[in-house]
Parts: C-alpha cells; structure tokens; sequence
C-alpha cells in the first residue's frame, strides 16, 4: 500500500493515536467546536474515519453559549492524549478558559459522550505515562512535570505532583510541549515539540525526545526530527510513535499549512540504540509503502442533502460553539437543515447555531441552496468561510427587500458589499464559496438563481490563519437576526468537490 503525504489534506493537529480492537484510533483538536474531541478510526493508517466524540457539551456558561460578549475561541479542548488501559479507554485535556484538566472514561470508544472527572488547575498538553503499574500525566511548557494519577483516574495522587526536568530554554521561541509519553526496553521517552528561535538551528518546529531509565533520575536529550518537507520552512512535529500491527514503527506528527490548517505526515520509524529515529535519511518522504492492506472508509469532509430522520448531526459535522438545540432541526421541514434565530447577533462570530466542516487542501468548492422567504427584517443567513478573518456570502433581509450581501473580516473592520439586484426568487437561491489554498490561500464568493450559472460576486477573501481562533478555515452554514428573533432559513443540498 502506497503512502502519500500530507497524509490527510485537512485541519486534524494535535493527534494522539492508541491501538484496540483491531484499529487504530485517533483524537485531534477541534477546540470550541461541538460536539468536541473526534475520534477517528482506521485499519491501515491510511484511511481514517470519524466514529465517535468524546463530549457533547464542556460546559453550559455565557463562555460555550456566545452570550455578553464572551467566547471560547482559541480555547477548550486541545493536544488530547488517549490511553486503553484494562479495558477502558481514557482521554485527557485541559481548557485554558475554565482552568481545569478533564479526564474522560468509556468501555465504548466509539461511542460518543464519555464520563469525565474534573481536576482543578492546568496540565498544559499532558500525556498518560505507564510506569511500574502506576499512572502518571506529564505535563507542561518548558518545565516539565509529572503528577500521579489515583487508580480510578479521577484525580491526582496528594503531594506527587513535582517538577521533572526543565527542557532547554537558550535560542528557544518555544520550549517543549505537547508530550506523548511512552515505554520500551526499560526507557522512559517523553516527545515533544520545539521551536528555535530564527537564526537558530533551522528556524522551525521540530521534535525532540528526551529519554531515561528512572523518573528519579536524568533525562537524556535528541532531536529526533526536523524536516519541512520543502514547504515554507514549516516543521513536521508534535505527534505519536505507533507500534503498528504489521510489526513496523511509524510516526505521525502536523505541519503548519496555511489557511487549511495543521495537517498531519505519516512516517516511517526505526530504532537505533534504542533511539527512534523518523523519517528516511531525516526526511519526510513525499510517499513510501508499507506492508498491508487497505481499507477505504468515509471521507471525512462531504457533502449532505440533510434529509434524515432524526435531529441528530452527522459526524462530519460541527457547531460553533453550544447550539440552542430547539432552534435547529432537521425534521421540522423534511429535507431541509432549519435554522431559527434565537438570539441576537451582530456578526457572523456572535451568531449561534452556525453549523461548520472543515475544508480540504489544495481546494474545496462548497455549494447550498437556500430558501430565505422566512427571514426577517435585519436578519442575514448563508454560506461562510469560518475563521477569525473570515468571509461570508448571502441574503440579508432590510425593509422587506432581500439583497445579496458579502462580508469580509478584516483586521479592525468588516467590509460590505451589498447588491442592487432585483427580481430574483428567495425561495430557491443558491450559493458557493471557493477556497483556493494552493494559489495564495484566497476564497471566492458567487450566487446563483438557477442553480446552474454562478455568478462571482464581492472580492475574494485574503485567508490567513489566525491564533485568535486557532483552527483552519471551514465552511459555515448560518443565520442570525441583528434586530428581530424568529426569522427562519431552511438549507439543502450542501455540496462538497475537490
């Protein structure tokens, strides 16, 4: 079977990758989307499909729910680590914004909605350590530490919490974080990624392990990668070593692409003097094969008609933020996604309800048509590219006039471009957007009345990914009233293309 990297084409940083079942099982950051923490699944480390989230819902507080000018924006569930451990399988993360560490818990990986236990206070980016049966996190930025966990890995052990070593800090930009910790041949090997500072090294993120005998003693350092795979000097780091089935060792680390997101390498990895050492000859290869068989699974990003049964979203799929969960259906208008505003907004980032998918690299051409008649005076609703400089197109209802409208987020101001266009019929209005990642990273915004011809409209939009939101640009399906509440946009057929 064949490997070509980038291995997934889309925003998927952070992983985290156990072995059960028979798969492999993946967890990556989607931060303040819900539901949150996707586990992705696969035979062959090649194809990998979402099965499953680890919560519905972190919290239900002005922050999750975008009211009195809060948001958890860049914030919430992130760099995740995965552990089965007789027979339950266990997730840990931090919210920065909450100031607590969850440990979640199920017998059901592929089941959503895990119980969870709450520890007061940060475990920046931990990582579960098994060693000499007791459990330990691993965590930290810089200074490292280490806590142990009680055997029910619902808190932390009274006093063990400790300092473990502090990483190097000269010509450093950023120092080690994002740990996976593992075990073999007697070695204790904590990952991390590290950022030199420009005009050291080679400027970019790299991985660094640091290796040890004992959790009393030192820790040896290496730089077990560094290597951009001749994109923009962006290093491949921060990820997992993976004791395949087929007998073989691999890695799989993310790489800073442009407005699309983190994407993540698979590579191979051997062991020298029982240090791993990844990639070949210390690069990332473009493609290489491996010893198995492949098995397809569902694309992760596609297209949906939203004719289903039940009010229940498809994995694919995202919300911005907590949903008001009474003011979407499917149901309620058979065929249709049914967004009802029910709470104010004044722009496409204080809207609830927006339904996201990530988009795919080198481009993704998104479609919808829409049906605005039950929209009301101030009301806008349509198609967006999701991030903080974000970019929308669709109809804005004024006094009892529709007109096409185009946003653009910029850095202190959003720019409008409203159309004069008349005649043409709201109940059936399609619309597209774009995203062209391999030519500037720009999105392009048309409408159509028919379906069929479409017409480019407004000025594309410059993407850029931004640490405000901290996520790669997605498709976002919105509506929300700036004065009025109950204005009502039923979508379908949201189409997806490469």
């Amino acid at each position: 079977m064949l490997i070509t990297n980038p291995l997934i084409n889309s925003d998927m940083p952070d992983p985290d990758i156990i072995k059960a079942n028979g798969y492999y099982y993946m967890v990556s950051t989607t931060m303040f989307f819900i539901p949150g923490a996707p586990i992705l699944r696969s035979k062959d480390l090649k194809n990998w499909e979402i099965v499953s989230y680890i919560f519905d819902k972190i919290a239900d507080n002005d922050i999750y729910n975008l009211k009195n000018g809060k948001n958890a924006y860049g914030a919430c569930q992130w760099a995740t680590t995965l552990a089965f451990y007789n027979g339950i399988f266990y997730a840990a993360f931090v919210c920065n914004d909450l100031k607590k560490t969850f440990i979640f818990h199920t017998d059901d990986i592929e089941k959503s909605n895990w119980e969870r236990a709450e520890i007061a206070g940060i475990k920046h980016d931990p990582s579960f350590l098994f060693w000499r049966k007791k459990v330990y996190l691993v965590y930290g930025n810089g200074d490292i530490r280490i806590a142990e966990l009680n055997h029910d890995f619902s808190g932390i052990v009274d006093t063990t919490d400790r300092l473990l070593f502090s990483t190097n800090r000269n010509n450093i930009m950023l120092r080690c974080e994002g740990c996976r910790a593992y075990v073999r041949n007697g070695y204790i090997y904590l990952c991390f990624i590290e950022w030199p500072d420009e005009g050291y090294g080679n400027s970019r993120r790299r991985e660094i392990c640091y290796r040890g005998t004992s959790l009393e003693g030192t820790f040896d350092r290496r730089v077990i990668f560094d290597d951009a795979c001749n994109y923009r000097n962006c290093g491949i780091a921060q990820g997992v070593i993976i004791d395949g089935y087929d007998g073989n060792w691999y890695s799989l680390m993310f790489q800073d692409h442009g407005a699309v997101g983190r994407i993540p390498y698979l590579l191979p990895l051997k062991w020298e003097e029982d240090w791993p050492v990844i990639g070949i000859n210390g690069k990332a290869p473009v493609s290489f094969k491996i010893d198995a068989t492949e098995v397809i699974t569902e694309p992760l990003v596609t297209g949906d008609t939203f004719e289903h049964d039940e009010d229940i979203l498809p994995l694919q799929f995202q919300w911005n933020h907590n949903p008001i969960d009474e003011a979407w259906s499917f149901t309620e208008r058979k065929g249709y996604l049914r967004l009802r505003n029910a709470q104010l907004a004044d722009n496409l980032l204080t809207a609830r309800n927006t339904l996201t998918e990530r988009t795919v690299t080198p481009k993704s051409v998104f479609t919808i048509e829409g049906d605005f008649s039950g929209m009301k005076g101030g009301d806008y609703a349509g198609l967006a590219a999701f991030m903080g400089k974000y970019g929308t197109i669709g109809l804005a209802k004024s006094n009892g006039e529709f007109y096409i409208t185009q946003t653009r987020k910029e850095e202190t101001e959003i720019r409008q471009n409203v159309s004069e266009i008349q005649g043409f019929n709201c109940n059936h209005f399609w619309l597209r957007i774009v995203f062209d990642f391999e030519n500037n990273d720009k999105a392009f915004f048309y409408y159509s009345m028919d379906g069929t011809d479409f017409i480019e409209f407004g000025e594309p939009l410059d993407m850029e990914f931004t640490l405000d939101v901290f996520v790669g640009y997605r498709i976002g399906v919105f509506s929300y009233g700036t004065k009025n509440l109950g204005g009502v946009v039923d979508f379908r057929n949201l189409n997806f293309s490469e």
